[in-house]
């Protein structure tokens, strides 16, 4: 019989790419396990891929954060986070609300965009790429690559200059911080509202083809244009996921692809595979450790466990996408695996929007880092490369290398 005695999260990791060990059991188990939360709660943990997908589709799960978990010891009132001007984010929110501003934002993350993007994208991972290698070996991959690339993206998709993006880098990296004190996380929040109040009201006057101005040209099916708040909510989100999540995600692909040399390899010799190894590194790593949370707006049931209105729930879409039961072979890394639904940009309602933008930009990014720098190698054994255990989105700090 499982233990039903409610455990921590599960965060300790034996290898950096992999999730903490404890899930295999978890997921065998009781994929739908009691959960001690932080705060003093118990919820649950879902762990498996079914129950996971089954939860993110389940009319009495609720996307709201009510009962969201703070994984860091400092937090602010609601009456502060209002003060901060940074605005609502609409992922936390449910039918009609979520609703209305995920129609709006789907109009905008449209393929005429993206083709427009993709060359603007090709030409910063250029930039970069010439610049590393004008410089020569040895180089820190974060610093020099995987982190600008995309913080250049998401100016270039919400019309920001890119001269604005080392300053917004600093305050997210303050906000996703373990720790930090309230004074410095009201002090990055305050500053990325401020910021985008400006940017909004210098896209009512001055429009261009940016996604904000695109939001302010648009009005919702409801006929209520939306407001500053809303637009300056809607694009502090956007900075953050376009921003943090793809950064990391191209830090682990390319530790996960230094690592596995014959992934490696593999993508070199034949580029056709990208896309494909694109889709196997958004499955075998995740950036999320301390998975989405829910919360239960009425009884309900998932893998069989009874769930009660009110309780909370983690889903933890890196041992989701590491099940067995749905994935063969799910702890190894191929970027030749055959093409199947994971959740690593969730599902149903709540999926990423911008997935197809992540992918564009993946692809971009490993098709071009493979070719030219087809030697690019760590410099340290990847047991010594500073992970981010200290962060709310992980990753890694630096990545040395050398070709």
């Amino acid at each position: 019989m499982p233990d039903t005695t409610p455990r921590p999260l599960p965060l300790a990791r034996r290898c950096p790419l992999d999730p903490p060990e404890e899930y295999t059991s978890l997921r065998a188990e009781c994929p739908v396990s009691p959960l001690a939360l932080p705060d003093g709660n118990v919820g649950w943990l879902v762990s498996g891929f079914d129950e996971v997908a089954a939860a993110l589709v389940d009319p009495a799960v609720s996307a709201k954060r009510k009962f969201q978990t703070n994984v860091s010891p400092v937090t602010l009132t609601p009456e502060e986070f209002v003060a901060s001007g940074f605005g609502d984010s609409f992922i936390g929110m449910d039918a009609p609300e979520h609703t209305r501003y995920r129609k709006m934002l789907t109009g905008q993350f449209t393929v005429r965009r993206l083709k427009a993007l993709a060359p603007r994208i090709e030409q910063i991972v250029t930039d970069h790429l010439d610049v590393l290698v004008e410089k020569g070996p040895p180089a820190e991959l974060v610093r020099d690559f995987t982190q600008p690339v995309p913080s250049l993206v998401i100016c270039e998709l919400l019309g920001m200059p890119y001269a604005d993006s080392a300053e917004f880098e600093r305050n997210v990296d303050v906000m996703m911080r373990l720790e930090r004190s309230k004074d410095e996380l009201l002090g990055a929040m305050t500053a990325m509202g401020s910021y985008m109040h400006e940017l909004v009201r210098t896209k009512r006057a001055n429009p261009d083809d940016g996604l904000i101005s695109g939001l302010i040209r648009d009005t919702p099916s409801d006929g209520v244009p939306l407001t500053d708040e809303e637009l300056a909510g809607i694009g502090n989100l956007l900075m953050i996921a376009g921003y943090a999540t793809t950064a990391n995600m191209i830090t682990m692909g390319t530790l996960a692809l230094l690592t596995h040399r014959e992934q490696w390899d593999a993508l070199r010799a034949d580029p056709a595979l990208v896309e494909n190894g694109v889709e196997e590194i958004l499955r075998y790593l995740s950036v999320a450790p301390f998975g989405l949370p829910r919360t239960a707006k009425e009884d309900t049931e998932i893998g069989g466990q009874r769930i009660r209105a009110g309780d909370p729930i983690v889903l933890s879409i890196e041992a989701a996408n590491r099940d067995p039961g749905t994935f063969e072979d799910p702890d190894s890394f191929d970027v030749t695996r055959k093409r199947q639904r994971h959740v690593g940009f969730a599902y149903g309602a709540h999926q990423c929007l911008g997935q197809q933008l992540a992918r564009l930009e993946l692809g971009i990014v490993f098709g071009e880092l493979v070719r030219r720098l087809p030697q690019l190698r760590l410099t340290v054994p990847l047991e010594d490369v500073p992970m981010r255990d200290d962060m709310q989105i992980y990753g890694a700090h630096e990545l040395p290398v050398t070709w």
